[in-house]
This record gives C-alpha cells, sequence and structure tokens, in this order.
C-alpha cells in the first residue's frame, strides 16, 4: 500500500447508519491503518483520526473524479471499498415504492436510477485508478434481495426493484473488466436484509423482530465477507447470511 503502514478502506455514502457502523467495523482491525469517509452530508460521528472524512456530492462526477486523483497522487490503494448508497422512498418529493403498474412516475423512476444505478456505476468507472496491480482489493455495492429477476414473486416496486436489477448488471459488467485490467479485484452485490435505519421504517411492521437488523450486526456480516471473498469467484450477489441470490 501507499506510505502509511497498513490497509485503507473506502466507505462511500458515509453519513448513513450502516455506513457509519461499516467505518466502526474497520476500524477494529488491526490491518486497516485509515478509512476515507465520503459523503456529500455532514457526517454526525467522529472516528478519529484514522478516519478522514470528504465531502463529495457523488451525483457529480467531477467531484469523483477529484477525489480520485488526490488519493492516486498520495499512493493510495484500496484493500476494501463499500458503497452503502441507496434510495427507496422521500416524503418531501412524494416518492414511496409502486404497488402497481398506475403508481408509475416518470420523476420518480429518474430518482430510482439516478440514485441507485448511476451513482454507483460512476464509482465503478473510476475506481481503478486507486486499485492496486498485485494486491487484492475487495468491492461491495449495496444492492437488495429485490433485485433479483427470477426471485421475484411478489411485484411491485417498480423503480427500486429495476434500479438494482440494473446495478446488479452494472456489476455483473464491471467484473468481466475488472478481471481483464485487476485480476484480483473482487466485486459483490451486497443485501444487507431488513434493517433498522431511516430507509426500511416504513416498511418494518411486517418484518418478524428477528429479521430486523441492527447496523452493527449487518456491518460485522459484511466485513466478515469482505474479507473472505475469492477473485475467481466475483462477482457475488449475496445476503447478509453469505447466502448466494439468484441473479
Amino acid at each position: 500500500m501507499n506510505s502509511n503502514n497498513g490497509e485503507h478502506a473506502l466507505v462511500i455514502g458515509a453519513s448513513s447508519g450502516i455506513a457509519q457502523a461499516v467505518i466502526k467495523q474497520f476500524l477494529t482491525h488491526s490491518s486497516v491503518s485509515k478509512v476515507d469517509a465520503v459523503s456529500r452530508r455532514c457526517i454526525s460521528h467522529t472516528f478519529g483520526e484514522k478516519v478522514a472524512y470528504h465531502d463529495i456530492d457523488s451525483s457529480h462526477e467531477s467531484q469523483i473524479k477529484a477525489f480520485i486523483a488526490a488519493r492516486k497522487a498520495e499512493g493510495i490503494t484500496y484493500r476494501y471499498i463499500v458503497c452503502t448508497i441507496g434510495f427507496l422512498h422521500n416524503q418531501e418529493l412524494g416518492i414511496k415504492p409502486e404497488k402497481r403498474l398506475e403508481d408509475i412516475q416518470a420523476e420518480a423512476m429518474q430518482q430510482y436510477f439516478a440514485i441507485n444505478t448511476i451513482i454507483p456505476t460512476l464509482w465503478l468507472k473510476n475506481l481503478p485508478a486507486v486499485v492496486a496491480r498485485n494486491s487484492p482489493t475487495t468491492m461491495a455495492f449495496f444492492s437488495a434481495r429485490v433485485g433479483s429477476i427470477s426471485d421475484n414473486r411478489l411485484g411491485g416496486w417498480y423503480g427500486y426493484r429495476a434500479s438494482k436489477t440494473a446495478l446488479n448488471m452494472v456489476i455483473k459488467n464491471a467484473a468481466i473488466e475488472y478481471a481483464r485490467r485487476h485480476k484480483q479485484v473482487t466485486l459483490m452485490a451486497y443485501h444487507p436484509g431488513t434493517v433498522d435505519t431511516g430507509l426500511s421504517k416504513p416498511f418494518q411492521a411486517n418484518v418478524p423482530q428477528q429479521k430486523l437488523f441492527t447496523p452493527a450486526f449487518t456491518a460485522q456480516c459484511l466485513v466478515q465477507q469482505l474479507e473472505t471473498a475469492q477473485a475467481e469467484y466475483s462477482p457475488y450477489y449475496v445476503d447478509w447470511d453469505a447466502q448466494n441470490i439468484p441473479w
């Protein structure tokens, strides 16, 4: 790695509850010397000198490029990269998962794809510059089980499902190209389960208590999988319990 001994981690969308739990989990590992936390909103928690905070609006690729260029100039490459960015509902904008075809709105669909698909794609496009040539890197992008085409038996949630399915295809595509250029990179589409955060709050009523996870629990599950993932099996589409999800 670079001049600071140890491995580096990058957390994108670092203001979310899950992302902050992921940062805490990384900090428990003696091998991780530095965590770069990227967010467009102020991060409320202060983790100490091992975490560097970066205010970046990922909807603007120029800001992603500038961040990547700065890290490359510092000689940084990342061992772990986690992107937790995702969008399900917004009361102010009147956007919520559709129950039927008549609920579909073009503006809502655009928002789902802009956040759930396009932003992660822009990061995947630019990350090769901070990936080591001769050591492993594992990247996890938060997907969802409802993005599975073959596992869809309930219907509904058109925008969210479709944008996560599109993200899964981007990850599959990128894994092929990364394998040609960076053979030790592993890509992962990760389903964290239903986590007790603002994103899932309106949809928790029918979730069994034992299936409503804390951010700390899903972060621990994720980091364990990041450590054991192998490039030869990339890309993964897995849930919090390390069970494969059908594409």
